[in-house]
């Protein structure tokens, strides 16, 4: 009597790890149709069915990288902050006319660019829900301007490793554009100068033009208005970063701001200070903490619990931008009743340093380039 033959077992293995979650894929599934790549191992008592993209999109990648000479970029993208932060006026054009002592620090973003075989559309994914992936992302809007002042034909895949918070006063999505407008001039051969890229740049964003300092920067205007300055303090001069889960809205910010409330020094006089004197609290003024706090009052006891509990530990304890990330200088270690107190449970923490690029080159990753959260990295605030 013939006797049944043992059941198939059939596995599939997925062995490219952007599909674990297609939601964040910058890859439509009428996309990745034609990049999949099968085979199949078969015996008696299992079929094995190994799906791997990778083949393909190497290929799609080999055969564009033979096209140019350089296809393929990682960048650091780093934040910043604002030193001291001074309002100077309100202008016609509803802006508002400022003077900052910003600097580049070392908590950043990483940034993979891959020249794509479309001419008609870039591609972006990161690792973080809630950030847009369209045309509301400053690096397609950095790279769209790019293409209309340089008439370049030329789009792009873009991986966006995310890791500074937004709604921070950090700059990161700023920052982020600067690095797309650098990658897309380096993928274009270079076609034009870093002072070009620059004085674009204030076409889509105020923050951007900075970060094509070399790293400190004297800025007014509305902060596209860039005056490199030589770096004021140790590049090893430690901080930590504490930004609580709530986010600071810019336009509330500006909105509750009174311009008769603003400190009177003059911001001229605080940049001689700070570079005959280094970092202190005296000099660290920012005219949009008391907005901020009218907006988030928990964000100001978190300042002055800081203060009261780092005992002399920090030079300087202040607010960067518009909030909500608290600044202490001097040391990179936060006050223990962040860890201790439920309250702060979900706060982002971040050590960091002061850093500056060399001419000609975009900002180096730190070899140590480290951003924890008091609980576990899920629960950083990126919405």
């Amino acid at each position: 009597m013939a006797t049944a033959s043992p059941p198939f077992i059939s596995t599939l293995n997925f062995t490219h790890s952007s599909f674990k979650n297609t939601s964040s894929s910058s890859f439509s599934p009428k996309l990745l149709r034609p990049l999949l790549s099968f085979s199949v191992k078969s015996s008696r008592k299992q079929v094995e069915i190994v799906f791997d993209p990778d083949e393909r999109l190497n290929k799609i990648g080999d055969d564009v990288d033979k096209e140019a000479p350089l296809s393929r970029l990682k960048l650091f993208s780093p934040c910043k902050i604002n030193v001291f932060l001074r309002i100077t006026g309100k202008r016609e054009d509803g802006f508002h006319d400022l003077a900052s002592l910003f600097h580049v620090i070392s908590l950043g973003d990483t940034i993979k660019f891959s020249l794509s075989p479309s001419k008609s559309k870039d591609r972006l994914s990161t690792n973080v829900q809630g950030v847009p992936v369209d045309g509301r992302n400053l690096i397609i809007k950095a790279l769209n301007l790019y293409r209309k002042k340089t008439g370049s034909d030329r789009f792009f895949w873009i991986h966006l490793d995310k890791k500074v918070p937004t709604g921070a006063g950090l700059g990161g999505g700023s920052s982020n554009a600067a690095t797309a407008l650098w990658a897309a001039n380096q993928l274009n051969g270079g076609l034009v100068t870093e002072k070009e890229l620059q004085d674009w740049s204030s076409e889509i964003g105020s923050d951007i033009p900075f970060f094509f300092s070399h790293g400190a920067a004297y800025c007014t205007g509305r902060g596209e208005i860039v005056q490199d300055l030589p770096p004021p303090f140790p590049l090893d001069l430690p901080m930590v970063l504490i930004k609580p889960r709530e986010a600071c809205s810019t336009a509330e910010v500006y909105k509750r701001l009174s311009l008769d409330q603003t400190s009177n020094i003059n911001p001229l006089t605080l940049l001689e200070n700070v570079t005959s004197n280094g970092v202190s609290q005296s000099i660290c003024v920012n005219d949009l903490e008391p907005p901020a706090f009218s907006v988030l009052p928990s964000l100001k006891r978190l300042k002055q619990r800081i203060i009261a509990s780092g005992r002399g530990e920090y030079d300087a304890v202040f607010m960067s931008g518009s909030g909500s990330t608290i600044v202490g200088i001097g040391s990179p270690d936060p006050p223990q009743f962040i860890y201790d107190d439920e309250e702060y449970k979900n706060v982002f923490l971040s050590e960091a340093n002061f850093m500056t690029r060399e001419a000609n080159e975009w900002y180096k990753e730190p070899a140590s380039a480290n951003a924890t959260t008091s609980t576990s990295e899920s629960r950083m605030d990126f919405q």
